[in-house]
Order: C-alpha cells, then sequence, then structure tokens
C-alpha cells in the first residue's frame, strides 16, 4: 500500500513540476532546468528547508530547522544575499526517506529555490542525492555521516568518518578499551560505519565481541542489554539514531549497567538528544563529535546567547543543531562570492570558503565538498551538556574515502 501511495503521489507531483515548469517558460521566466538559479526574483531569494518536523527523526531534526531559520534571520538583517532577502520554503520529510525525494523533487520543480539545507539520517541523504543530481540542484547536509561517499551536488557540513568515528576509536584505544560492542539502527549509516569500525579494530589489535541493529524508532532494548552483560565488552560504540536513544539508555540504567562498567561511546547522542533521553539516565558515557555547547570562543558564546534569546533559555545548542546554522553562511558566503546563486558558479567558488563558526575555523574543501573539522571527544555530565575531555588541536582535512588510511583499502 505504501509503495503504490508514493508512486501515485510522484506521478501527480511529476505533473504538477512539469505543468508549472511549462507555465514558468511560456511567461518568459527561467526555470529549474540548470540548477535552482531561477529562485532569485525581485528583493527576494527562496531557500528550502526539509527536515523531520514529526516522526521518530523529529527529537533531532527540529532543532537544527530552528538554527537554520536563525541564520536565515541573521543574514536578512544584515542586508540579506546579493542584497536580497532570503525567504525560507520549510517541507516537513516526516522521517520517512521517500517523502525527503519527494519534497526535494518539490522545493527544486515547483518552488524553484536557490538551494536545500535539510536531512539527518544518510537514508534520507540517500534518497534525496538522486533527485539532486539529476536536477544539478544543490543540498546542503548538516549531520556526521559514514563517509564513502561524495556528489557534485551536495555539501557536507557535518563530520565524515576520519573526522568522528576514527578519532573517537583513537579516544577508545588510548584509554585502553579495546574489546568493543556494536550497538546500531538498521540503516545504511550505522551498517556502513559499523563495516568501518571493524576494519579500524583488525588493525589497531582490538576485538568487536557483538554487532545488534534495531529498526528506527525502536524501543525494546532488554535482548540487546542481556546480549551486552553476557559479552561483558570494554565499552559500546553506539550507531542508534532517532528516539530509540530514550529506550536504550533508561533501559541500561534499568539494568543498573553504568557508565563506568561499560562506557557508551555515541555519535548521534548530542545535548538536543540528551534532553529527550533525560540526563540522568545518560551521564558519564561518551561522545563523539566536533562541537560542544561548551565550546569556548567568541563566535560561540554569540551563538548560543542568540540561539537561546530565540527558542528559549532552556533550548541547548548541538553539534548538528552548530552544523545546520553554519551552512546556511557557507552557502551566503559562495554566492556572494560567485555574484550568483546558479548553482554550478555556486560550486565553483565555494571551495576555500573559511568561516569562524562556533565550533572554531572551518574551511570548505573543494575537491570532496567537505569541510575541515576539529574532532572532539566529550562526556556527558549530570547537567546535561557535555564536557570536552579531548580534541584533534586543529581542524582535519576530509577524507571521505579513508584514502590515507591503508587498513581502509577495499571499503568503498
Amino acid at each position: 500500500m505504501r509503495t503504490k501511495r508514493v508512486r501515485l503521489g510522484l506521478a501527480l507531483f511529476t505533473a504538477l513540476a512539469l505543468a508549472t515548469a511549462a507555465c514558468g517558460d511560456r511567461a518568459g521566466e527561467t526555470t529549474a532546468s540548470g540548477g535552482q538559479g531561477s529562485a532569485s526574483s525581485g528583493d527576494t531569494i527562496k531557500v528550502g528547508i526539509l527536515h523531520s518536523l514529526s516522526g521518530t527523526m523529529a527529537i533531532s531534526e527540529v532543532a537544527v530547522k530552528d538554527a537554520e531559520l536563525l541564520a536565515i534571520e541573521e543574514i536578512n538583517a544584515a542586508g540579506g544575499v546579493l542584497g536580497k532577502q532570503l525567504v525560507p520554503v520549510i517541507e516537513d520529510g516526516a522521517s520517512d526517506w521517500p517523502t525527503f525525494a519527494e519534497k526535494a523533487q518539490k522545493l527544486i520543480s515547483v518552488d524553484k529555490v536557490a538551494t536545500v539545507f535539510g536531512g539527518w539520517t544518510s537514508a534520507s541523504r540517500k534518497a534525496m542525492l538522486p533527485v539532486f543530481e539529476r536536477n544539478k540542484a544543490l543540498l546542503w547536509y548538516p549531520v556526521q555521516y559514514e563517509g564513502l561517499e561524495s556528489s557534485p551536488y551536495i555539501f557536507y557540513t557535518g563530520a565524515t568518518t576520519n573526522q568522528q568515528i576514527i578519532p573517537g576509536l583513537d579516544y577508545l584505544k588510548s584509554q585502553g578499551k579495546t574489546k568493543i560492542f556494536l550497538v546500531g539502527s538498521d540503516y545504511v549509516f550505522p551498517r556502513t560505519a559499523n563495516k568501518v569500525i571493524r576494519a579500524y579494530a583488525a588493525a589497531n589489535g582490538m576485538e568487536i565481541l557483538g554487532e545488534e541493529y534495531t529498526p528506527l524508532g525502536h524501543t525494546e532494548y532488554s535482548t540487546v542489554i542481556n546480549k551486552l552483560r553476557a559479552a561483558n565488552p570494554q565499552a559500546v560504540f553506539n550507531t542508534l539514531n532517532g528516539d530509540s536513544n530514550v529506550a536504550f539508555f533508561k533501559q541500561m540504567k534499568d539494568a543498573q549497567i553504568s557508565s563506568t562498567a561499560m562506557p557508551v561511546l555515541s555519535v548521534s547522542v548530542a545535548e538536543e538528544e540528551v534532553k529527550g533521553i533525560g540526563p540522568a539516565n545518560v551521564a558519564g558515557h561518551l561522545t563523539a563529535w566536533n562541537y560542544y555547547q561548551t565550546t569556548s570562543n567568541p563566535a560561540n558564546t554569540a551563538f548560543v546567547e542568540a540561539y537561546k534569546k530565540k527558542f528559549g533559555a532552556n533550548r541547548v545548542t548541538a553539534d548538528p543543531i552548530e552544523a545546520g546554522y553554519i551552512q546556511v553562511y557557507l552557502w551566503k558566503m559562495a554566492v556572494e562570492k560567485a555574484g550568483t546563486t546558479e548553482v554550478e558558479a555556486v560550486r565553483a567558488a565555494a571551495g576555500g570558503t573559511t568561516f569562524d563558526a562556533p565550533e572554531g575555523t572551518v574551511t570548505i574543501d573543494g575537491e570532496t565538498q567537505h569541510i575541515y573539522k576539529t574532532a572532539r571527544i566529550g562526556v556527558i555530565e549530570a547537567d546535561g551538556l557535555i564536557r570536552e575531555v579531548w580534541n584533534s588541536g586543529q581542524p582535519i582535512k576530509p577524507d571521505p574515502y579513508l584514502k590515507t588510511y591503508p587498513w581502509a583499502v577495499g571499503l568503498s
């Protein structure tokens, strides 16, 4: 039934998109052909925002949408882009990957946005990728991911593997945690990440004691926790996503498995998710990211203050929230360097763009369309914030295909 509904929806949407484009041609207007350059009209430029505002991923993605709107508001207050005000067109991916593809096509063909900021899960990005490539349109993707991918029509502003997962493994190894258990959601990011982790472990004297997957949105972890007890790993590497983390950490605490006895290092649990899990259920466990609310520099002080002023003092910032915020500025800088919103010109201008971000200085790598980022390991505190215990000291060049790691040969 779901497949049939999606097929019918796509057919109706395609007809609407073609009709809309045809109307534009008759009126002598530009169309979506050749990219999203038709978004600029009069004194405004339309940009798309596409996140899960409902469903299991809403726990994480609503806040990223808010950060992108904050950046747009700030940019408009400072005069806009190329002297024009940005107008956000917001769509809900609803934690459903075919819906992400449908809404991406709508934003490009019907709304004719200049670019799209959006996505969280790798499944949503994989669903959108062919849409953006087919239309030669631009997606800015704000979340860390499993690597082994690049597209000329995606800018990856979250971490790739060598900027998060490998530093996380290096940290565990440095702490003598060499017997590891892998827990993840059952989709592309955790399975690909764990393939990388297994290769790293084999080359670095680490032992993988077990590997368990559950569906997105899964909430019953007694079986997984029993397997953790039986294996007794020195650490758990966690690639669960969405509100499954709420159930997992609460049930770990109920089972009286402490962060001291079995620390969990997570790569998709940040300050926003800690609020949902409850700090008491997750305090003492580890995270690997590129940014924390506690990251100390003037740009972050200003960002945290502006975010709380806009959305409330009880709101927190987090890595994907910050990446959502900075990617709007990076797009603005590339557009102003290009002098146009035309996609190929923006892509050509983007390489080398540097921004004084809340996480520290970031620079777009023109070759991969990823950005240089500083790796950080943190411990979750009882107040819900994350205290940094290690960082890489300088931004790490993105290496999405792990070309500089001999043990990764054959993974891509």
